[in-house]
């Protein structure tokens, strides 16, 4: 298995674990309950080496919630999906090391009921 999909499965599992709804490949279906974790699209940049292969991944993932006056439920989903990628330092494979973490909260009007939608992007080196 490549790193990016090493990475992806660990969040996806490790989220999972924590009891939320996360959806991969696709949004999910019209009526499925909200708050829910999409893990969305990465981008992986690799550095061949003689041994192995070294090198960066970027990795979406979005946040729905159907309440905009929950912000701070909200807010303290996205923490913990911050806390889960920070968390994550080695896979069967490879180590990840955290670079950085950006945070986008904004409206989406994409469905008839107004919602919050987050966006978290985690830059990992991995070796």
């Amino acid at each position: 298995m490549d790193a990016q999909q090493e990475l992806f499965t660990a969040l996806l599992q490790a989220l999972r674990n924590k009891g939320y709804n996360v959806y991969d490949g696709h949004l999910p279906f019209e009526n499925t309950p909200y708050p829910f974790i999409y893990i969305a699209d990465n981008s992986t940049n690799e550095i061949p080496t003689k041994p192995y292969v070294i090198g960066e991944i970027t990795q979406s993932i979005h946040v729905y919630h159907d309440n905009v006056l929950k912000r701070g439920t909200f807010s303290a989903v996205l923490l913990d999906i911050k806390q889960t990628v920070r968390s994550i330092s080695s896979t069967t494979n490879f180590g990840f090391n955290l670079v950085e973490v950006n945070q986008t909260i904004l409206p989406d009007d994409t469905t008839d009921q107004p919602l919050l939608h987050g966006v978290i992007e985690a830059r990992y080196k991995f070796s």
